[in-house]
């Protein structure tokens, strides 16, 4: 089990090896596909040279690093916020969790704990803790007890909701479709207000 979005497969290998760049990824996943999200920390470490480490970008020259995400392609369609972001999280991986980005995930004693854990990350709000905590359970194994209840509707093994559905081109399909759904149902909430 590991992530298999349509990118570079070499990127997709990074992924399954590197739970930085898997944590980046979804730190990246908003206003861009999934695909540009999860394929963004494969290009960041082609342009660092060798795999993501937490403390070095941590400690990044703030400039330095906004230059390495907007360069193009930029990584993000908000590259200076997106730098900053992945940097406050590489923060707190080394206050917390010794730079490790596993050990986010390594031993909480329930779905909830892992969630809260995921949660307190910056730019982790609520929906979005959901979706790593399934994306780490249904694509990597990471299943504490009561972590289905704790990814809420993401938890769902027959969802087709978020990148932790996504397993081949037709799933990849019904997620886009349901977030299709999403946006069309807040639009129209949106207008009825």
């Amino acid at each position: 089990m590991t992530l298999a979005l349509p990118i570079d497969p070499e990127a997709n290998q990074l992924l399954a090896r590197s739970p930085l760049a898997l944590l980046v990824g979804m730190v990246l996943d908003q206003q861009v596909s999934m695909e540009k999200a999860f394929s963004s920390p494969y290009v960041l470490a082609q342009r660092l040279g060798h795999d993501l480490d937490a403390r070095e970008l941590a400690g990044y020259d703030p400039e330095a690093l906004v230059a390495l995400f907007a360069q193009p392609p930029a990584l993000h369609r908000f590259p200076k916020a997106m730098a900053a972001r992945v940097q406050e999280v590489c923060r707190v991986l080394v206050e917390r969790y010794d730079g490790d980005a596993a050990r986010l995930w390594a031993d909480p004693a329930d779905g909830r704990e892992l969630l809260a854990r995921i949660a307190a990350l910056p730019g982790f709000g609520r929906q979005k803790a959901q979706i790593f905590l399934a994306l780490l359970a249904k694509r990597f194994g990471v299943r504490p007890p009561g972590w289905q209840e704790a990814a809420g509707g993401y938890g769902d093994p027959e969802a087709h909701r978020s990148v932790a559905d996504v397993t081949d081109a037709e799933s990849l399909r019904l997620v886009r479709e349901y977030k299709q759904q999403m946006k069309a149902a807040a639009k129209a909430k949106a207008a009825g207000d």
